[in-house]
């Protein structure tokens, strides 16, 4: 176990999302703000300063987008768990987390929604 540990994000991403179970939210889209934490152990960090050395964000970023516009999504779980999936096919990632908001699910509240956790098979997060 390495005391060493590396964590790629992006955060509160803004996407006009078909998501919910109510009427009213399969009639149109609303926004969500997706984050993403990808633990990366102690991978070693970039040495030529070349994008291929590590993980693309905006990749990230673009399949998170990607999901949103397949169709309708009825839980904020099943996105957040598609999305996890999606991450945790790069072998470099130990751990995953992955946060979606509704920010007018409540109206007394700023947002709500889900943030889980998935750790790849076999790997070491330190």
């Amino acid at each position: 176990m390495s005391d060493r540990q590396s964590i790629i994000f992006v955060e509160g991403l803004r996407v006009d999302a078909s998501i919910g179970v109510h009427p009213h939210e399969y009639e149109s889209t609303q926004p969500i703000l997706i984050s993403v934490r990808l633990n990366i152990g102690d991978m070693a960090l970039p040495v030529e300063d070349r994008l291929a050395e590590t993980i693309d964000y905006e990749a990230v970023a673009n399949h998170a987008k990607a999901l949103c516009r397949e169709g309708h999504v009825q839980l904020v779980e099943t996105l957040a768990k598609r999305l996890a999936d999606w991450c945790l096919q790069d072998k470099r990632v130990c751990a995953v987390t992955v946060r979606i908001e509704k920010p007018n699910a409540l109206a007394a509240a700023d947002a709500a929604g889900i943030e889980i956790t998935r750790v790849g098979a076999a790997r070491d997060i330190g």
